[in-house]
C-alpha cells in the first residue's frame, strides 16, 4: 500500500480552511508578535504551507523583502490565492538546499515546518547560511500529541479504523517536542542566544464537523483512508465529530500546545 505524505488535490483546501482556524492561527499570532518590535530587510519564511504566517507578516512586520516558500506546489498555489500581496514573492524550494546566497535574509520564519525535515540538522545549518550575521530565526513545533486533546482524540479513532496500514509519517507533525532536543539542535547548528518557550492557546473550531472534515480531508491520511476503502471516510468524520461535539462542544474549544524556539546567528 502506498505510504504517500502528498498535499495535493483537494487536500490543502481542506487543511487551509478547516484546521487552519483551529489549529494554526493562534501560533501565527503568536509566532509574528515576537517579530513587530523592529524592522526586518529581507525576510525568509520556509515551509510557508498555505500561508497562515506569511498573510501576518505582510500585514503586522516591517521588511523591505518577503519571500515565502514550501517545497509542494499545491500548498504555495493555495496561498497564493488566500494571500493577495504584491509584497510577497512565492517559491517552490527544498530547505534542505536554499537557492539562496550566503548571509541573504535579516530572519528566518519556519511555523510547524521542521518536523517534516528529512535532515533536521542540514535544514537548520541551510537557515543558519543564508542569515546575515545576528540575523534571528524563530520556529515552532507541536508538543505532544496528548497535549491538543482534540486532535488526539481525532487520531485515535483514525487508528482504530486503519490497524497496521497506518503510513510512517502519521506521527511526524508532533514527533520534536523535546525541549532539550529542541535547543541542541538550534545550538548544533551554529546558533546563539536561544530561547525556547512552551506556549498554550485555545483551539476554536466553527463546528464538530468542521474540524473533523479538516482532521481527515485536509491530511495526507485521506489518501491512506481512500486506498483502504473510501466508504471508510464519512464513517470516520461521522464518528470524529460525535466524539469532538460530545467532549469539547459544537463549537470545538480545545487547549493547544506547542514550542517556539528562537535564535541569533
Amino acid at each position: 500500500m502506498g505510504k504517500t505524505t502528498a498535499f495535493t488535490g483537494a487536500i490543502p483546501a481542506n487543511y487551509e480552511n478547516y484546521l487552519g482556524p483551529f489549529l494554526f492561527e493562534p501560533y501565527a499570532d503568536d509566532l509574528v508578535s515576537r517579530l513587530q518590535h523592529k524592522k526586518y530587510n529581507d525576510i525568509l519564511e520556509i515551509a510557508c504551507g498555505t500561508g497562515r504566517v506569511t498573510a501576518h507578516l505582510a500585514r503586522s512586520v516591517q521588511f523591505d523583502t518577503l519571500v515565502a516558500t514550501d517545497l509542494n506546489p499545491d500548498m504555495i498555489d493555495m496561498a497564493r490565492t488566500k494571500v493577495k500581496s504584491n509584497k510577497i514573492k512565492w517559491m517552490q524550494a527544498n530547505a534542505m538546499d536554499l537557492p539562496f546566497a550566503d548571509r541573504y535574509f535579516d530572519l528566518v520564519v519556519i511555523q510547524f515546518g521542521i518536523m517534516f525535515f528529512p535532515d533536521k540538522q542540514k535544514g537548520l545549518k541551510e537557515a543558519y547560511r543564508v542569515l546575515r550575521p545576528a540575523g534571528k530565526l524563530i520556529f515552532n513545533t507541536w508538543d505532544k500529541p496528548e497535549a491538543v486533546p482534540a486532535v488526539y482524540k481525532a487520531r485515535k479513532i483514525i487508528e482504530s479504523f486503519l490497524g497496521d496500514d497506518l503510513p510512517v509519517f502519521y506521527d511526524i507533525p508532533y514527533s520534536m517536542h523535546d525541549k532539550n532536543e529542541l535547543k541542541s539542535l538550534t545550538e548544533l547548528a551554529g546558533f546563539k542566544e536561544i530561547m525556547v518557550s512552551l506556549i498554550k492557546k485555545e483551539g476554536v473550531s466553527s463546528s464538530a464537523t468542521s474540524l473533523a472534515k479538516g482532521i481527515v480531508e485536509g491530511n495526507p491520511i485521506y489518501l491512506t483512508i481512500m486506498e483502504k476503502d473510501p466508504s471508510l471516510i464519512k464513517i470516520i468524520e461521522d464518528q470524529i465529530s460525535k466524539e469532538l461535539a460530545t467532549e469539547f462542544g459544537e463549537q470545538v474549544k480545545s487547549p493547544l500546545q506547542a514550542w517556539v524556539v528562537e535564535a541569533n546567528k
